[in-house]
């Protein structure tokens, strides 16, 4: 059972109702995480935004869902990991090889493999990448931008993974365990 109230659509009001409504529309569900995020509105509201603003991004879905998934795995959130390997196999698109290379940081083409190995470099090192990081994203092609987006995804990341942790979130999606 969540240690945080689940903000139910049906009871909510004012701005919570408001976001869980549009959530509701936008997905056809309403995942408990966004229920647990409408205690503060303001949290569920910044939250909806940086994630549809990263949406507009250079970074694909299948990308952002694989940092989603590494993220997950490497701060052993089974909520995220159960949400994302969703995402990613029912919407996205990847296959459960993709899915299982993306847990440890890889990927099958070299571009996306390089986005994976800097994310691990940014989730491990708390953001303290090293220079040669940098310098590795960028020799993989990486533009600057798609360097902010990754950071931007490991933050967004972080942040839906610690707040599922610390109110241990009842998981609504196919129940996936990390490794961690």
């Amino acid at each position: 059972m969540s240690r945080l109230p689940l903000v139910q659509p049906e009871t909510a009001t004012g701005a919570a109702a408001d976001l869980l409504a549009g959530v509701q529309k936008a997905l056809g569900v309403t995942p408990n995480m966004t229920k647990v995020m409408a205690n503060s509105p303001s949290v569920l509201k910044a939250y909806l935004d940086f994630s549809g603003a990263l949406g507009g991004g250079a970074l694909s879905a299948p990308v952002r869902e694989r940092i989603a998934i590494l993220v997950a795995e490497e701060n052993g959130c089974d909520y995220c990991l159960s949400a994302h390997t969703y995402i990613a196999t029912n919407i996205a698109k990847l296959d459960a090889d993709e899915v299982a290379r993306a847990r440890t940081g890889h990927a099958s083409d070299a571009k996306t493999e390089a986005i994976l190995a800097f994310a691990t470099a940014v989730v491990r090192s708390k953001g303290g990448v090293e220079d040669s990081d940098l310098k590795a994203a960028r020799e993989a092609g990486l533009t600057d931008g798609e360097i902010t987006e990754v950071v931007a995804g490991v933050a967004l990341n972080v942040f839906t993974n610690y707040l599922n942790k610390a109110a241990d979130t009842d998981i609504d999606w196919p129940v996936v365990r990390t490794n961690a």
